[in-house]
């Protein structure tokens, strides 16, 4: 747990740059979700529809519905029975829409009398659309309904209330894509990863967090078969080769992974068999006293398959557990360098025919893709049995670790995390997925 913490913090400082990327993805194509809310701007028609009606309901005035002082001058019983004003109903019905049919009736006793009463709408038209507009005044206090979906807004924008949201679509997939490739994943491990994560979640909206999960799983499921310890063997010395380019920190890994067997309770013997730099051999019997290790040297520039079969010998004899033989950094395109790797290989093999019983291959993790191509050249030369892979704690692009998984199925031992002692620990495939995609303990 203490380690999974220290590769949250430590390990990936700069893989929050991939849970930032994965939290704007999210967001990018939260705003078009939320565009939509206001769709209560539907009233907005409402009042153009009523007012409308307004100019037409000017003949509504012809029906003097405001003559009640023209109703005391009705002697209207006599007048009522004439069957002139029976006309006047027809446009009544269509009018009658209004609540108020008691009243039209009345009014329109008092039409009859009103023919004079024609140019009279001039000063009684004010009255009418008096209430009209009473009736509209609360329709301009509807267009604040959209305000309500404003607040909610923000609050997702501060994280006061639910996560941005996004629909896991095409575009979404694509550049989730190229988020993981961003990340050195690969393509291929890219575009399988993401399709995996869309099965069952296409066409949903999801939030970064879940996002983050489900790459978690996915990753961790693609880890686990290669998540596997280094092997011991019952055979003494047990041989480990440890390969790899300059700077991988090959003389790193040894010290601590003497240090951890020391500590287990096996007796181990390292060969400083990186004879061309003399700053490794120091930097090595470091280690080897911190450890409290006893470390092989031979002068520099010295054949370091000899040194090899020397350090055999000696561990032979003293019935050590393991022989950790240290190599010098080579690069995959110089033919003759790797040729004295092979050299070292085959001298080994007098000693024991099933030397070195394993063959680590520790990467950078900062080189990227370039990992997979080294993968290929040094299991030709050196039949690679593990994978450590180191310098996680300074890049951003561990997902490499996750194409090598996929590509070549190599057992991968452990990981580490910085320079101190305790920062190698043996690889935990959900640990690492779950510190490469930010996600806390």
């Amino acid at each position: 747990m203490s380690f999974f913490k220290k590769m949250r913090e430590k390990m990936f400082r700069s893989s929050d740059r991939l849970s930032d990327e994965l939290d704007a993805l999210v967001s990018e194509g939260e705003a078009p979700e939320t565009a939509p809310a206001p769709e209560p701007a539907a009233p907005r028609p409402e009042p153009l529809i009523l007012g409308q009606p307004l100019a037409p309901r000017q003949p509504e005035a012809e029906r003097p519905v405001p003559a009640p002082p023209a109703a005391p001058e009705t002697p209207a019983p006599p007048v009522a029975p004439a069957a002139r004003q029976e006309p006047a109903p027809t446009p009544e019905p269509a009018r009658v829409e209004a609540p108020p049919p008691p009243r039209v009736e009345p009014a329109a006793k008092a039409a009859p009398m009103a023919p004079p009463a024609e140019p009279a709408p001039l000063p009684r038209v004010e009255p009418a659309p008096a209430p009209r507009a009473d009736a509209a005044r609360p329709r301009p206090e509807a267009e604040p309904e959209p305000e309500p979906a404003r607040p909610g807004f923000f609050g997702r924008m501060f994280g006061q209330t639910e996560e941005p949201r996004r629909v896991l679509d095409d575009a979404m997939l694509e550049s989730l894509e190229e988020v993981l490739i961003q990340a050195d994943m690969g393509v291929e491990t890219a575009l399988r990863v993401t399709a995996n994560i869309a099965e069952g979640r296409f066409g949903r909206r999801v939030s970064s967090r879940e996002i983050k999960q489900a790459l978690a799983t996915e990753i961790a499921r693609i880890l686990e078969p290669v998540a596997r310890p280094m092997p011991i063997y019952p055979s003494r010395p047990q041989v480990v080769l440890v390969v790899g380019v300059n700077g991988s920190g090959k003389t790193t890994t040894i010290g601590k992974l003497a240090s951890q067997f020391r500590a287990a309770g096996k007796s181990v013997v390292i060969a400083a068999g990186d004879t061309f730099r003399a700053a490794a051999v120091e930097q090595l019997q470091v280690w080897g006293k911190r450890a409290g290790v006893p470390v092989l040297t031979a002068p520099e520039g010295s054949d370091p398959a000899s040194l090899a079969f020397d350090a055999m010998t000696k561990a032979q004899a003293d019935r050590a557990d393991l022989l950790m033989i240290d190599t010098a950094g080579r690069l995959q395109n110089r033919a003759d360098l790797m040729e004295e790797l092979s050299k070292i290989v085959r001298v080994i093999r007098k000693k024991d025919p099933d030397a070195p019983h394993n063959t680590l291959l520790v990467l950078d993790a900062t080189t990227g893709q370039n990992a997979l191509n080294q993968v290929e050249i040094f299991r030709k030369l050196a039949d690679v049995s593990g994978l450590v892979m180191t310098k996680l704690d300074g890049t951003a692009k561990g997902g490499v670790l996750v194409a090598l998984a996929d590509r070549f199925g190599l057992p991968i031992h452990a990981i580490g995390v910085g320079e101190q002692i305790d920062d190698l620990a043996p690889f935990d495939p959900d640990d690492f997925a779950r510190a490469l995609m930010g996600l806390d303990d």
